[in-house]
């Protein structure tokens, strides 16, 4: 059904291609994720609930830092995040349709043995698309990661927050329980915002804080989906 869903979006690509108006694009995933968000409570029995709403930063940008469980908030942030610019690795860019849509929304594709050159075109993107007021949407851990393990956090991270002088907001949530790969299942995602931390910290012990908040957050809400 999912499958099907994005098919459909498939006519979009020329038009939108033609318009050469990434403000189009972006509008074109929101009603794409608006529509996976409603097969998701209709046939799967999902629900969202976000907590911590005072703590988005929809009025101007900042740098939501978000723990990785599966691919359902790499998808659903365009719909709790309008206009955000999501950093994934460059290989999403060869999925039909979908990657199509990646690149030109845009979003920041970053080849993840790179090394310092890509580093160093992830941050002069960000700062980029943070200029035009779109927030930025990292997930430090660098790729999907159970929900009972550990996996330190990538140096890229640091280097937004030393380079772009914007505050980092903490984003925890649980959709791994009920979003595994190969076996969606009924249940409550809930998405927890916290307190942004300021720029101009010790990059470090700025990342340090976010790095400790987001494992004791994420266990924390395990229990909500039993």
């Amino acid at each position: 059904m999912f499958g099907f869903w994005t098919l459909l979006q498939a006519p979009l690509i020329p038009c939108l291609a033609l318009a050469h108006r990434p403000s189009f694009v972006r509008a074109a995933i929101r009603f794409w994720t608006a529509g996976f968000s409603l097969l998701s409570r209709g046939i799967l029995r999902q629900r969202v609930r976000e907590v911590g709403l005072e703590n988005k930063h929809l009025d101007r940008p900042c740098i939501y830092v978000c723990n990785h469980q599966s691919t359902w908030e790499t998808l659903a942030f365009n719909r709790l995040v309008p206009d955000i610019c999501i950093i994934a690795k460059h290989e999403l860019r060869r999925i039909p349709i979908f990657g199509w849509f990646l690149a030109h929304a845009p979003m920041i594709l970053i080849d993840r043995g790179g090394g310092g050159r890509a580093l160093a075109g992830m941050i002069t993107q960000a700062r980029e698309e943070a200029a035009k007021g779109r927030s930025i949407l990292i997930f430090p851990e660098g790729t999907r990661v159970g929900v009972d393990d550990r996996c330190a956090f990538q140096p890229g991270l640091i280097a937004l927050y030393r380079k772009l002088g914007l505050p980092i907001v903490p984003v925890a949530h649980n959709a791994g329980h009920v979003w595994r790969k190969g076996v969606k299942t009924e249940g409550t995602i809930t998405v927890a915002y916290f307190p942004a931390i300021p720029p101009g910290r010790p990059a470090a012990e700025a990342i340090a804080q976010v790095e400790a908040l987001l494992n004791v957050e994420k266990d924390r809400l395990a229990p909500a989906m039993s």
